[in-house]
């Protein structure tokens, strides 16, 4: 019988080779992209793949057949050598003199550059080794052996497993406690500035993912070996072996690889640090006060600084840019796309306010600590961001305004043009025409004179700012010391009191009168009357009608 066997694979070589000119003339010539072909698989191990049709058989059927004809020939008793036949149409791989399946150049992978011998000699290097795998699966005592290492090595994970969880709980808890006892010494302006439930939480983490980490390579490692300890199973054990390594080189050489465009980047941000460095006095010194350049000065020295500093760090990644690795990869090119997007949607009003923010420090329309009404808002202006700009009022409210209502409001500064260290106070009321102006005046400025803060020079003034068609309105002007927004708030209140009470004193009432006909007696004040106490006669002044 073996005879025969191998008289039909004499013969059918023979025909092979008799018709390889045909065959060769109407065999396709190889692809140069690389088609998808059909594995060969004895022993649940990957011979080769066969790509091309053969005589009318597709690549499928031939991969097909040539699996079946290769286990039935490894059952059979022989030393199972493996040869090669090199025949016109190609090479064909024999198993104890008996052919097992041919290759032909049409099979090899154009796309990888591999030749025929190149392919063949890795058919029949994994044909031996399924042939190795086949001879031991039959051997009981390897067997036996094989099960008891797994065994063992079960064990040994269950083991690594447990006492990595110990280690994971033991360091939890020391690195906790060493992280709660060194946070609990960082303290900013007397508070904490790291809560220990937050160390915990962080240090957690980290651990537990390093555990798992671990456990996962053990398992890893430990798949591979109990698949490696059976002959069936020993393919897919070298896949994970394979597949770790690969990525490990992979990873290993894409990081050795970046190493000199990582150290060109960190070249470049370096370059920036220094130049930030060296004009850093330059700008320390006109935030000190030490010299002024004019169009800069402490209050937009701090503001150049950031934007100096922005510029040269934009353009430091713009230049480290394509040195950064992945930079050039599809996803950092689409994550690129996506931010621009972000931005361009999102931006306009935020770059909007920036603007206006910019606009108003260099402009020098506030300064910080003046006392200034925005709109309906009145208080000390506390801050100048890019964005916002924020105001005390003294009254247990901070104001946050955004930069483009600042820039598009009315803007009133109390304290620009008062006397240093001052601000401008003020209080209007309205009062009926039957009231002497001379007695509101008098009474305005003594309201001043009451109040704790009001300077004396500049004195006090009252202004007639309004006739109006039932009163006149009248608005006291005068400059108060107190800097603290809720001391400001404080003097104006103080002065709104006195002028109630000065007023009450005298019998003068605070009042805006309306009425629909004309009134019994005329609202005029005479002459007798223009100096109602406290009002007080100046030189100059035209004589009343008993003088």
């Amino acid at each position: 019988m073996k005879r025969s066997l191998h008289l039909l694979a004499l013969v059918l070589a023979l025909v092979l080779g008799i018709a390889a000119p045909a065959l060769a003339a109407d065999a396709p010539r190889p692809a140069a992209k690389a088609a998808p072909g059909a594995p060969v698989i004895v022993y649940n191990r990957k011979i080769t793949v066969l790509r091309s049709t053969l005589v009318g058989v597709s690549a499928t059927d031939r991969a097909r057949h040539a699996s079946a004809w290769l286990s039935s020939l490894l059952e059979r008793p022989g030393p199972g050598k493996i040869s090669i036949l090199s025949q016109p149409i190609g090479n064909g791989l024999l198993v104890d003199g008996a052919l097992g399946f041919v290759i032909t150049p049409a099979d090899t992978d154009a796309l990888a550059q591999e030749t025929l011998d190149d392919a063949t000699q890795a058919a029949k290097g994994a044909l031996e080794r399924a042939v190795a795998d086949e001879r031991e699966a039959h051997d009981r005592g390897r067997f036996w052996s094989a099960v008891v290492r797994t065994v063992i090595a079960t064990f040994t994970l269950l083991a690594i497993v447990a006492l990595t969880l110990w280690v994971r709980r033991f360091i939890v808890v020391r690195l906790a406690n060493l992280l709660t006892s060194g946070a609990s010494h960082v303290e900013v302006a007397g508070q904490k500035v790291l809560a220990a439930t937050r160390w915990y939480g962080i240090s957690h983490w980290f651990v537990r993912a390093v555990s798992w980490l671990v456990i996962a390579l053990a398992v890893h490692r430990w798949a591979s070996y109990a698949l490696d300890r059976f002959p069936y199973t020993r393919p897919w054990g070298e896949g994970l072996d394979a597949f770790l390594y690969g990525v490990a080189a992979e990873i290993g050489s894409g990081i050795v690889g970046s190493v000199p465009d990582l150290l060109i980047a960190f070249a470049i941000f370096l370059l920036a640090r220094g130049l930030l460095g060296m004009v850093r006095p330059f700008f320390d010194g006109i935030e000190q006060g030490v010299f002024n350049l004019g169009w800069l000065d402490r209050d937009t020295a701090r503001a150049t600084r950031r934007l100096f500093s922005s510029a040269i760090w934009l353009l430091a990644v713009v230049m480290a840019y394509p040195y950064l690795p992945g930079s050039g990869s599809e996803a950092f090119k689409g994550m690129s796309v996506l931010l621009g997007l972000v931005v361009t949607l999102g931006g306009s009003s935020l770059f909007g306010q920036a603007a206006s923010g910019l606009i108003l420090m260099y402009s020098r329309t506030l300064k910080i600590g003046e006392f200034v009404r925005i709109g309906d808002h009145e208080g000390t202006v506390t801050e100048l961001g890019s964005f916002t700009t924020k105001l005390r009022t003294g009254r247990g409210e901070d104001v946050t305004l955004p930069n483009t209502l600042v820039l598009t409001a009315v803007t009133n500064n109390y304290s620009r043009a008062s006397r240093a260290g001052c601000f401008t106070l003020r209080a209007t009321v309205t009062i009926g025409y039957d009231t002497p102006w001379r007695q509101v005046e008098a009474l305005l400025l003594e309201a001043a004179r009451r109040t704790l803060g009001v300077v004396a020079a500049p004195e006090p003034q009252v202004f007639q700012t309004g006739l109006a068609d039932f009163y006149v309105e009248y608005r006291l002007v005068c400059q108060a010391t107190p800097t603290d927004p809720h001391e400001r708030a404080m003097t104006l209140h103080e002065l709104n009191t006195h002028v109630l009470d000065v007023f009450n004193e005298h019998g003068v009432q605070i009042m805006s009168p309306h009425y629909l006909g004309d009134p019994a007696r005329p609202k005029i004040v005479p002459p007798k009357d223009w100096y109602t106490a406290p009002a007080a006669k100046r030189s100059g002044a035209p004589p009343d009608e008993t003088g």
